[in-house]
């Protein structure tokens, strides 16, 4: 589904930054793929290179098997769908509706109206928001705005969903019910999942395999009971312990 290949980023300005170091990881069709680590680690531009957001300065990432630097024109726009992102902190149109900005993507990509809203009417439904359609984001709360956010990255069938954060301004009854939701998706409609996180309980709660960054590089990843069971990496070892489940 997802590869990355000998990943490096550099950051060039008035002081050249290296965000990424040599990343690899590989994730399969229907896994839920954690990747954690403390605030500046790189898990947001490592997101945001594989979202086609950022261009990699080395290395590449393929998805279903095609090199996405090298694509253009067409092929680029048909990537772009396969992949949806959840943004920090939502990024809704607030002067839209839920169900406007629902429909913005599918806007974008001059589907018809009628199919149009019948696709925003089931997402809607999918995330349990069919009574808030014509609200808007200032009328919702804060896990309401992040399932709005699930639903637009849902639009155009995409096989790859990415997560930067879902749930870092939630509280913890509202975050299982985001992860819960995420789960359904991932079961139900076949998609693979990529979270972002600082939260070492949203990893344990839902994700089958995860990466754990520091200082752009990765340190271990795998499959997430053996990696939590048997930690090779201080990183880790904090995470699990005296941290008390995140570090910022």
């Amino acid at each position: 589904m997802i590869q990355v290949e000998n990943l490096s980023k550099v950051f060039r300005g008035g002081e050249e930054v290296t965000a990424l170091r040599h990343i690899n990881l590989k994730v399969e069709p229907g896994d839920i793929y954690g990747i954690i680590g403390k605030s500046g680690a790189g898990k947001s531009t490592l997101l945001r290179c594989i979202s086609l957001l950022e261009t990699p300065t080395e290395g590449r990432i393929l998805v279903e098997g095609a090199d996405i630097s090298r694509l253009r024109g067409r092929e680029l726009i048909e990537m772009r769908k396969k992949v949806g992102v959840i943004f920090q902190g939502y990024n809704l149109l607030m002067q839209r509706t839920v169900r406007d900005n629902v429909a913005f993507p599918l806007e974008l990509a001059r589907m018809p109206k009628a199919r149009r809203w019948a696709r925003v009417e089931e997402l809607l439904e999918v995330v349990g928001l069919s009574d808030k359609a014509r609200a808007y984001p200032s009328q919702l709360s804060g896990g309401q705005k992040q399932r709005v956010a699930i639903a637009r990255a849902l639009a155009n069938h995409p096989s790859i969903l990415l997560c930067d954060e879902p749930t870092s301004a939630l509280d913890s009854f509202t975050t299982r019910s985001i992860l819960e939701l995420l789960t359904d998706i991932n079961r139900k409609m076949g998609v693979t999942v990529i979270i972002i996180t600082h939260e070492i309980s949203v990893v344990k709660a839902i994700c089958n395999k995860v990466a754990v960054i520091n200082e752009g590089s990765f340190i271990e990843q795998g499959n997430t009971r053996e990696v939590f069971a048997h930690p090779a990496s201080e990183i880790t070892r904090l995470l699990l312990g005296e941290t008390g489940g995140s570090i910022q």
